[in-house]
């Protein structure tokens, strides 16, 4: 009798102890997918200090290396172009290899090199500019090789903490060094008497910083589950590419782009607002800063969203990027400001929680090559609703507001038949 209550007591031991394991695993693994998205997020930090406080000095830069207006606008234009094209061959080749740890450090490598390199080019004579072309490309050409393999290391762990949220704080935490970088080269060209060569070389601290935390993030981190996924067998699961992802995907991707499109550059929005008086050029960057920041808080609130109502939240999107042009175009000082904190909010929701939706609608092996694609049609939208705004801002600023309100209402019929599919898709997977 007392041997079998024993083994009475045992079990129960052991059924407490059972849930109590599980609790503790599920809280460690949580734990960890917490330290991945903030690790990234710090990693992007500093990484976006390097980029975005470089890119904000490019225009000078180049000009004073001798460079024309069709030159500055040739060379970073076509880095642009480089860094969402390639993409559509780095996505693949991290889902391929399962290399996406190294894809991401070699591509934060080149811009922790080409930026800082950048503070030579002055003293290098007739070659200065050619030099700094090459090392502005090459710079962009590392955001095209590390964005879709760590898009993909940073969805695994957010899947693990809620998609939305997980993306939402990357976001909020790379806002940060995308407002930093431009107002700490601007003070460092401030003290140096208008120099520009000491922003690029200042900006070594951040890059340095930048590799130090992302190696010590990768050894910290483990193998995420995409690099443990093996593609067996010859069917379509085992492919990579276009037709390997599911339809409701591209059309995601298709009504983005119209959003992408009616979105209106913040370089127009400068423009229009120092040619009309409205705001002084030394406020432009200001304004550019106030933005960021209210891109991180909207990325964060529709993320957290995101995960208690699902995908329909991004219904606002399309109504965000209809009102800027009437607010930033339209109006006074007041409105604009307005206009220009609907601009960076709506920037912050397609750089988050949008590319939450993107990991929802694909299997996770092929994350990376969604991504890939997702950022090229992006572009492709993006390039052509810039021509256009710039065509139509020159003739009528009513006739750019018409017609970025229809294509919104495009963009918004699109979203909503993806998001019914999905929900439809949800309930009959079949």
């Amino acid at each position: 009798m007392s041997a079998g209550a024993n083994r009475v007591d045992d079990a129960a031991d052991v059924e407490q102890v059972a849930p109590a394991t599980g609790r503790t695993a599920v809280a460690a693994s949580t734990g960890q997918a917490w330290r991945v998205v903030v690790g990234f997020g710090v990693v992007s930090l500093a990484a976006d200090m390097v980029y975005e406080g470089a890119r904000s000095i490019y225009g000078p830069l180049l000009a004073s290396l001798g460079a024309s207006a069709v030159v500055v606008g040739l060379i970073t234009g076509a880095g642009e172009a480089a860094a969402l094209l390639l993409r559509l061959v780095s996505g693949p080749l991290a889902d391929r290899t399962r290399r996406y740890w190294t894809l991401t450090i070699v591509g934060y490598g080149l811009t922790a090199v080409c930026v800082p390199l950048l503070a030579v080019t002055p003293i290098l004579g007739g070659a200065g500019l050619a030099v700094a072309a090459v090392l502005i490309l090459a710079e962009r050409l590392g955001k095209a090789i590390r964005s879709p393999a760590k898009s993909a290391l940073l969805a695994d762990a957010a899947s693990r903490v809620g998609m939305g949220r997980g993306l939402g704080v990357h976001k909020a935490l790379d806002q940060i060094g995308a407002f930093a970088g431009p107002l700490l080269v601007a003070a460092v060209v401030a003290v140096t008497a208008g120099a520009l060569w000491p922003g690029p070389a200042v900006l070594t601290v951040p890059a340095v910083v930048a590799m130090l935390l992302l190696i010590t993030l990768r050894t910290r981190a483990g193998t995420s589950p995409a690099e443990r996924d093996t593609d067996t067998g010859s069917g379509t699961a085992a492919k990579t590419g276009r037709e390997s992802l599911p339809g409701r995907f591209h059309w995601f991707a298709a009504a983005m782009a119209v959003c992408t499109a009616g979105l209106v550059t913040f370089g127009l929005i400068g423009f229009h607002l120092v040619r009309a008086g409205v705001v002084a050029t030394a406020a432009v960057p200001l304004m550019y800063a106030m933005a960021m920041a209210a891109g991180g808080l909207a990325a964060l609130l529709t993320g957290v969203l995101y995960d208690r109502v699902g995908p329909w939240v991004l219904v606002v999107l399309p109504a965000m990027i209809a009102v800027v042009p009437p607010l930033a175009f339209g109006g006074g000082l007041s409105a604009a400001v307005f206009g220009v904190v609907v601009w960076g909010a709506a920037v912050g929701l397609q750089d988050s929680t949008v590319k939450a939706m993107v990991a929802d609608l694909v299997p996770r092996k092929r994350r990376a090559t969604a991504y890939g694609i997702f950022a090229a049609v992006q572009g492709a939208g993006a390039l052509a609703g810039g021509a256009a705004a710039g065509l139509l801002y020159d003739r009528s600023v009513p006739s750019l507001i018409i017609a970025v309100v229809l294509a919104q209402a495009v963009a918004l019929l699109m979203l909503v038949g993806v998001l019914a599919r999905t929900r439809q898709h949800r309930r009959d997977p079949t």
